[in-house]
């Protein structure tokens, strides 16, 4: 039985340095993914109001002109089917396999965020729980120093964890309540005057 133990002991004690790892890389992607969801926050704020007169003002005969107005595609998923929406405009089946491809591209977006969410507490709890084995031996040993350093790296470990997903869950959240506004105002406008 001690033999088990030991062997156990020894793969969880192997297993920190690569959690310490995966959490630091998941906090410096909780950074980038901040700054990049600050970026596009930003632009589609700038690109709201002209989107909005635009939509106030389309017609079937107007429409090509009032487009080409817009921003060219670049990295939004918004501009890219608006654009293709009005090349085929036409054809109803392909308008409806762009719109049904529209969401899944922005569901892929929300589900990149959705998988460190859930990867994140996973590591937070393994980074915390295996240097408390070695601080428990430490502290059975009277080790006070060896308990010390291994408390230490158990909650420093579950303090970047907790900020990592901090910043992920409320990214996450924030482009869920954060889908494209204007049209989505302009949709809610047009039903509360059919009625």
């Amino acid at each position: 039985m001690e033999t088990i133990s030991n062997t156990l002991f020894w793969i969880s004690n192997g297993l920190l340095v690569p959690v310490v790892v995966l959490l630091l890389l998941f906090f410096l992607r909780a950074i980038l993914l901040a700054g990049g969801f600050f970026g596009e926050f930003y632009q589609r704020m700038k690109l709201q109001k002209q989107f909005t007169e635009t939509l106030e003002n389309i017609t079937p005969e107007n429409i090509d002109g009032l487009l080409q107005q817009l921003p060219s595609a670049g990295n939004s998923p918004l501009l890219r089917s608006m654009s293709k929406l009005s090349a085929h405009r036409d054809d109803d089946a392909y308008c409806e396999h762009l719109l049904a491809n529209y969401e899944v591209e922005a569901e892929k977006e929300l589900g990149r965020s959705r998988t460190f969410i859930k990867l994140g507490p996973m590591l937070g709890l393994m980074g915390t729980l295996i240097p408390m084995g070695p601080a428990l031996v430490g502290l059975a040993q009277g080790d006070i120093s060896s308990m010390a350093y291994n408390m230490q790296v158990a909650f420093a470990t579950r303090e970047v964890k907790n900020c990592m997903e901090k910043i992920e869950r409320e990214i996450a959240r924030e482009e869920e309540k954060m889908p494209d506004t204007a049209i989505n105002e302009e949709a809610d406008e047009g039903e509360s005057e059919e009625e």
